[in-house]
């Protein structure tokens, strides 16, 4: 009997052996899942959020717990040491649940508008130099006359930052060129940091000029998302976040990205673009993008709440 037992008691610890090396394994996915967790709460609560006046949170928040369709201003900031910076790219991004529906238009930066506040006339892009991203928000809602309920600003310096951290990214190139220090050739092309800087910024050799920087630019965060849901970024997840952190600015806290992940996510089932148009001219030697009223009109009719 006595060996018969002991044989039991074996099969029973090489039974418990696996299922406690499977525990451990649950535990330390648990430990690492809280830890992202914690960090990004923290990050976006202590270190990424930045409220402005322009937008009232309680209209917002009204918004959100009837799940009604949004419109988050996205700032792409170029952004340096001793300068306060322009929006290099403005995007207007409207959340429709209702139809499961998501629309980006993008304003050339160049657009000529009052600039909210100032009393006169400038490129739309200089709003943040002057105001922030709380002028920049007041003057595309004056603009196209619509209510913005979020903003997003990122610094386009961290893109290299993010790019490096990922490794590379890969986007479909449409347009050869060669900048001196980076052969750009049709088709996938892979860039690390340095690189997809080098082609966000382009725009005289492209015969799209700006319209072919913010498509490039769209490009670039479609292959930084895409890089970014790879298993072998799961790891990377932390600081990742650590550089959106020094990198993004936003009105939205964790528990609204929380809510919008839920609710809003199948936003990206129907999803659109338009790029407002208009007519170059040059005032006093500096070039500007007139954009017409009945363009202005369209694209409000795109984006306000009773329309989208």
């Amino acid at each position: 009997m006595e060996p018969r037992a002991r044989r039991r008691k074996s099969r029973k610890l090489w039974l418990k052996i696996p299922l406690a090396i499977l525990l451990l394994v649950g535990l330390g996915i648990g430990g690492y899942a809280y830890s992202v967790y914690t960090n990004a709460k923290k990050t976006v609560d202590e270190e990424m959020n930045a409220p402005v006046e322009s937008i009232d949170r309680t209209i917002t928040e009204k918004k959100m717990e009837s799940t009604e369709p949004l419109n988050i201003l996205l700032l792409g900031v170029d952004e340096r040491e001793g300068d306060s910076g322009r929006s290099d790219a403005v995007m207007v991004l409207s959340l429709d649940p209702k139809n499961d529906a998501m629309q980006l238009v993008s304003i050339p930066r160049d657009t000529l508008t009052m600039i909210s506040g100032e009393g006169f006339e400038d490129k739309i892009n200089h709003a943040y130099a002057y105001g922030g991203a709380d002028m920049s928000v007041a003057t595309v809602e004056e603009f196209l006359d619509i209510e913005l309920d979020y903003y997003v600003e990122m610094n386009m310096i961290g893109l290299i930052e993010l790019v490096d951290e990922l490794g590379t990214i890969t986007v479909d190139n449409e347009v050869a060129w060669n900048d001196g220090r980076y052969q750009f050739e049709e088709g996938p092309t892979e860039m690390d940091g340095d690189k997809t800087m080098a082609y966000v910024q382009m725009r005289k050799q492209d015969p799209n000029g700006d319209f072919g920087r913010q498509e490039r630019q769209r490009k670039v965060i479609e292959g930084i998302i895409d890089e970014g849901v790879t298993a072998a970024s799961v790891t990377k997840i932390n600081s990742t976040i650590d550089i959106l952190g020094d990198n993004m600015t936003t009105n939205l806290e964790f528990d609204d990205m929380k809510k919008l992940m839920n609710d809003y996510m199948d936003t990206r089932k129907n999803f659109s673009s338009y790029q407002m148009a208009g007519d170059g001219t040059m005032i006093d030697g500096i070039y500007y993008l007139i954009v017409p009223e009945e363009e202005i009109q369209k694209v409000h009719n795109l984006v306000d709440k009773k329309e989208i």
